[in-house]
Protein backbone atom coordinates (compact mmCIF):
# COMPACT_ATOMS: atom_id res chain seq x y z
CA UNK A 1 0.00 0.00 0.00
CA UNK A 2 2.63 1.89 0.85
CA UNK A 3 4.83 1.89 -2.62
CA UNK A 4 1.84 2.31 -4.36
CA UNK A 5 0.35 5.45 -2.63
CA UNK A 6 4.03 6.72 -2.96
CA UNK A 7 4.15 5.93 -6.55
CA UNK A 8 1.09 7.69 -7.34
CA UNK A 9 2.24 10.56 -5.32
CA UNK A 10 5.33 10.71 -7.46
CA UNK A 11 3.84 10.68 -11.32
CA UNK A 12 0.74 13.19 -9.61
CA UNK A 13 3.75 16.13 -9.02
CA UNK A 14 3.59 16.43 -12.54
CA UNK A 15 1.41 19.19 -13.59
CA UNK A 16 0.09 20.48 -16.68
CA UNK A 17 -1.17 23.88 -17.75
CA UNK A 18 -4.00 23.21 -20.18
CA UNK A 19 -7.53 23.79 -19.11
CA UNK A 20 -9.02 22.58 -22.21
CA UNK A 21 -7.70 18.88 -21.48
CA UNK A 22 -8.49 18.81 -17.51
CA UNK A 23 -12.10 19.60 -19.03
CA UNK A 24 -12.07 16.92 -21.62
CA UNK A 25 -10.98 14.29 -19.50
CA UNK A 26 -13.69 15.47 -16.46
CA UNK A 27 -16.45 15.30 -19.47
CA UNK A 28 -15.04 11.45 -20.42
CA UNK A 29 -15.19 10.36 -16.94
CA UNK A 30 -18.90 11.47 -16.84
CA UNK A 31 -19.84 10.57 -20.46
CA UNK A 32 -17.75 8.49 -22.39
CA UNK A 33 -18.48 4.96 -23.76
CA UNK A 34 -15.67 3.67 -21.41
CA UNK A 35 -16.59 5.49 -18.26
CA UNK A 36 -20.07 6.40 -16.70
CA UNK A 37 -22.64 6.53 -18.72
CA UNK A 38 -21.11 3.58 -21.02
CA UNK A 39 -21.09 1.32 -18.15
CA UNK A 40 -24.52 2.10 -17.02
CA UNK A 41 -25.86 1.84 -20.97
CA UNK A 42 -24.74 -2.14 -20.38
CA UNK A 43 -27.02 -2.65 -17.38
CA UNK A 44 -30.44 -4.60 -18.06
CA UNK A 45 -33.32 -2.66 -18.26
CA UNK A 46 -34.92 -3.33 -14.71
CA UNK A 47 -32.80 -4.91 -11.81
CA UNK A 48 -34.19 -6.28 -9.04
CA UNK A 49 -31.73 -4.42 -6.91
CA UNK A 50 -32.49 -1.18 -8.51
CA UNK A 51 -35.35 1.64 -8.30
CA UNK A 52 -37.19 2.39 -11.64
CA UNK A 53 -35.09 5.77 -13.01
CA UNK A 54 -32.17 5.28 -10.18
CA UNK A 55 -29.47 5.51 -12.65
CA UNK A 56 -31.15 8.16 -15.07
CA UNK A 57 -31.03 10.15 -11.40
CA UNK A 58 -26.92 9.04 -10.92
CA UNK A 59 -26.77 10.23 -14.33
CA UNK A 60 -27.77 13.77 -13.57
CA UNK A 61 -26.48 14.28 -10.48
CA UNK A 62 -22.96 13.41 -12.47
CA UNK A 63 -23.31 15.90 -14.92
CA UNK A 64 -23.66 18.27 -12.10
CA UNK A 65 -20.48 17.11 -10.73
CA UNK A 66 -18.92 17.87 -14.06
CA UNK A 67 -20.19 21.50 -14.07
CA UNK A 68 -18.78 21.38 -10.70
CA UNK A 69 -15.10 19.88 -11.35
CA UNK A 70 -14.53 21.27 -14.89
CA UNK A 71 -12.86 25.09 -13.38
CA UNK A 72 -10.25 22.77 -11.20
CA UNK A 73 -7.70 22.80 -14.35
CA UNK A 74 -4.93 23.36 -11.91
CA UNK A 75 -5.18 19.33 -10.97
CA UNK A 76 -4.44 18.31 -14.50
CA UNK A 77 -1.53 15.77 -13.38
CA UNK A 78 0.56 13.08 -14.90
CA UNK A 79 -1.93 9.59 -14.33
CA UNK A 80 -1.66 6.03 -14.99
CA UNK A 81 -5.12 6.17 -15.88
CA UNK A 82 -6.66 2.86 -15.30
CA UNK A 83 -4.37 1.78 -11.57
CA UNK A 84 -6.63 -1.23 -10.31
CA UNK A 85 -5.05 -4.55 -9.21
CA UNK A 86 -4.95 -6.39 -12.47
CA UNK A 87 -2.76 -3.68 -14.14
CA UNK A 88 -0.55 -3.92 -11.23
CA UNK A 89 2.20 -6.81 -11.78
CA UNK A 90 4.49 -7.28 -8.66
CA UNK A 91 7.88 -8.98 -8.33
CA UNK A 92 9.73 -9.45 -5.08
CA UNK A 93 8.91 -7.19 -2.03
CA UNK A 94 7.02 -3.75 -3.30
CA UNK A 95 9.12 -4.19 -6.69
CA UNK A 96 5.96 -3.37 -9.50
CA UNK A 97 5.33 -2.56 -13.31
CA UNK A 98 2.35 -0.84 -14.28
CA UNK A 99 0.30 -2.16 -17.47
CA UNK A 100 -2.00 -0.54 -19.58
CA UNK A 101 -1.77 3.06 -19.42
CA UNK A 102 -4.87 3.33 -22.33
CA UNK A 103 -6.62 6.39 -21.39
CA UNK A 104 -3.67 9.50 -21.57
CA UNK A 105 -1.16 10.74 -19.80
CA UNK A 106 -2.63 13.28 -18.32
CA UNK A 107 -5.98 13.55 -15.92
CA UNK A 108 -7.56 14.06 -12.36
CA UNK A 109 -5.06 12.24 -9.57
CA UNK A 110 -8.97 11.10 -8.19
CA UNK A 111 -8.64 8.94 -11.01
CA UNK A 112 -6.31 6.78 -10.14
CA UNK A 113 -7.09 7.10 -6.96
CA UNK A 114 -10.42 5.23 -6.73
CA UNK A 115 -9.21 3.03 -9.34
CA UNK A 116 -7.45 1.73 -6.59
CA UNK A 117 -9.00 1.87 -3.55
CA UNK A 118 -12.22 0.70 -4.85
CA UNK A 119 -11.31 -2.39 -4.74
CA UNK A 120 -10.30 -2.73 -0.75
CA UNK A 121 -14.15 -1.95 -0.52
CA UNK A 122 -15.26 -4.33 -3.53
CA UNK A 123 -13.59 -7.02 -1.57
CA UNK A 124 -14.93 -6.69 1.69
CA UNK A 125 -18.38 -5.44 0.88
CA UNK A 126 -19.02 -9.24 -0.71
CA UNK A 127 -17.17 -10.88 2.53
CA UNK A 128 -19.55 -8.64 5.53
CA UNK A 129 -21.22 -5.51 3.84
CA UNK A 130 -19.30 -4.10 5.24
CA UNK A 131 -15.60 -2.14 4.97
CA UNK A 132 -13.70 -4.02 7.80
CA UNK A 133 -10.63 -5.60 9.27
CA UNK A 134 -7.16 -5.81 7.42
CA UNK A 135 -9.09 -3.96 3.99
CA UNK A 136 -10.20 -1.53 6.00
CA UNK A 137 -6.85 -0.66 7.40
CA UNK A 138 -4.88 -0.73 4.34
CA UNK A 139 -7.76 1.61 2.74
CA UNK A 140 -7.19 3.76 5.50
CA UNK A 141 -3.35 3.87 5.15
CA UNK A 142 -3.60 4.26 1.77
CA UNK A 143 -5.39 7.44 1.53
CA UNK A 144 -3.47 8.83 4.65
CA UNK A 145 -0.14 7.94 3.02
CA UNK A 146 -1.23 9.50 0.00
CA UNK A 147 -2.40 12.66 1.62
CA UNK A 148 0.60 13.10 3.94
CA UNK A 149 2.87 12.65 0.61
CA UNK A 150 0.98 15.36 -1.31
CA UNK A 151 -1.04 17.65 0.93
CA UNK A 152 -3.78 17.30 -1.75
CA UNK A 153 -6.61 17.80 0.62
CA UNK A 154 -8.70 19.40 -2.36
CA UNK A 155 -9.02 15.55 -3.73
CA UNK A 156 -11.30 14.84 -0.88
CA UNK A 157 -13.40 17.35 -2.35
CA UNK A 158 -13.46 16.25 -6.08
CA UNK A 159 -13.36 12.11 -5.18
CA UNK A 160 -17.09 11.64 -5.39
CA UNK A 161 -17.65 10.89 -9.58
CA UNK A 162 -14.57 9.03 -9.66
CA UNK A 163 -15.61 6.71 -7.33
CA UNK A 164 -19.13 6.56 -8.70
CA UNK A 165 -17.50 5.51 -12.18
CA UNK A 166 -15.62 3.11 -10.52
CA UNK A 167 -18.41 1.89 -8.66
CA UNK A 168 -20.74 1.42 -11.35
CA UNK A 169 -18.16 -0.98 -13.08
CA UNK A 170 -17.99 -3.27 -9.99
CA UNK A 171 -21.67 -3.77 -9.29
CA UNK A 172 -22.25 -4.14 -13.34
CA UNK A 173 -24.26 -7.46 -13.54
CA UNK A 174 -22.22 -7.84 -17.24
CA UNK A 175 -18.93 -7.57 -15.23
CA UNK A 176 -19.09 -9.22 -12.13
CA UNK A 177 -22.20 -11.70 -13.13
CA UNK A 178 -21.97 -13.66 -9.48
CA UNK A 179 -22.49 -10.90 -7.33
CA UNK A 180 -26.05 -11.25 -5.14
CA UNK A 181 -28.29 -8.62 -5.06
CA UNK A 182 -27.08 -7.12 -1.49
CA UNK A 183 -23.42 -6.89 -2.89
CA UNK A 184 -24.76 -4.74 -5.38
CA UNK A 185 -27.21 -3.13 -3.66
CA UNK A 186 -24.80 -2.37 -1.01
CA UNK A 187 -22.00 -0.37 -3.45
CA UNK A 188 -25.45 1.53 -4.89
CA UNK A 189 -25.55 3.34 -1.18
CA UNK A 190 -22.11 4.13 -1.33
CA UNK A 191 -21.61 5.44 -4.51
CA UNK A 192 -25.06 7.12 -4.29
CA UNK A 193 -23.95 8.56 -0.54
CA UNK A 194 -20.39 9.66 -1.75
CA UNK A 195 -22.30 11.85 -4.88
CA UNK A 196 -24.43 13.39 -2.74
CA UNK A 197 -21.63 14.61 -0.08
CA UNK A 198 -19.66 17.75 -0.62
CA UNK A 199 -16.54 15.58 1.00
CA UNK A 200 -15.54 12.53 1.08
CA UNK A 201 -14.70 11.12 4.58
CA UNK A 202 -12.16 7.93 4.13
CA UNK A 203 -12.51 6.74 7.65
CA UNK A 204 -16.00 6.69 7.69
CA UNK A 205 -16.53 4.63 4.59
CA UNK A 206 -19.46 2.62 6.15
CA UNK A 207 -21.99 5.32 6.92
CA UNK A 208 -21.70 5.89 2.92
CA UNK A 209 -22.64 1.62 2.44
CA UNK A 210 -25.91 2.04 4.81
Amino acid sequence: VIALSDYLAQIHANKNDCPPLYQRKIRETVGDGECIFGILDDYPDSSSFLDPDELQEIEKICVEWRWRLRSKAHRLSMVHGDFHPWNIMFREGTDFTVLDRSRGEWGEPADDITALAMNYIFYSVQKSLRLTGDLKDLFELFFENYLEKTGDDELLEVIAPFFAFRAVVVASPTWYPLLSDDVRRTIFNFLENVLASERFNYRDVNAYLD
